[in-house]
């Protein structure tokens, strides 16, 4: 390997340690029990969502509008039930819950989602702006015994984060990502074979 990009590769772990020490020195922000949508129309509190843990982690996403919120949602399908042996985990979207439940079953999301819509929860956790247009990223809460929640930290999402391995994946290639985008079509699983007489995948 060259070792420019050794020693760079070094360098970004080192800035990532730097990162979860600064993560970990966060001053918890108190968080009221919001009431978010269940996707059979019932109120859902922040507090449920725990799921009898004390740690939660809620994905801010912004619909099925976005392409690339989709795609993060895509990339937790695989990490989602090794998180919930953790800790709590839902996606917040900012659809109503009629449109999240039916996009949902078309991306095969197995895990919680909710939503959020004209809720104000977004906004009030720096994921939306004022006029209520959404932002990608992650809040993380913890529940005390006495039932109190804080945020003890978050994230926003964006091309080349640590939340979606498509990115760095792409970079090895030639030219990167070029003129790819993500977007809401099926992939053929079998489309790399075609033409071929390889029958091993």
């Amino acid at each position: 390997m060259n070792e420019q990009i050794r020693e760079l590769q070094k360098e970004v772990m080192d800035a990532k340690q730097r990162l979860r020490d600064a993560i970990a020195s966060f001053e918890p922000e108190p968080v009221e029990d919001w009431e978010l949508h269940g996707l059979n129309g019932c109120v859902v509190k922040l507090s449920r969502l725990f799921g009898g843990k004390s740690e939660l982690l809620v994905v801010h996403n912004m619909g099925r509008g976005c392409n690339y919120c989709s795609l993060w949602g895509d990339a937790m399908k695989g990490i989602a039930p090794h998180l919930m042996q953790r800790c709590g985990f839902v996606l917040c979207s900012n659809d109503p819950p009629e449109v999240i439940r039916a996009f949902r079953e078309t991306r095969g999301w197995d895990f919680p989602c909710v939503s959020g819509h004209e809720t104000g929860f977004a906004q009030a956790m720096g994921y939306a702006d004022a006029a209520g247009n959404p932002h990608p990223g992650v809040s993380a809460f913890h529940m005390s015994g006495d039932g109190s929640i804080v945020r003890t930290g978050h994230m926003p999402f964006g091309p080349g984060d640590d939340f979606c391995a498509v990115w760095p994946l792409l970079d090895l290639i030639k030219d990167g990502k070029g003129e790819w985008e993500p977007s809401h079509g099926e992939v053929n699983p079998h489309a790399v074979v075609s033409g071929s007489s390889c029958q091993c995948i």
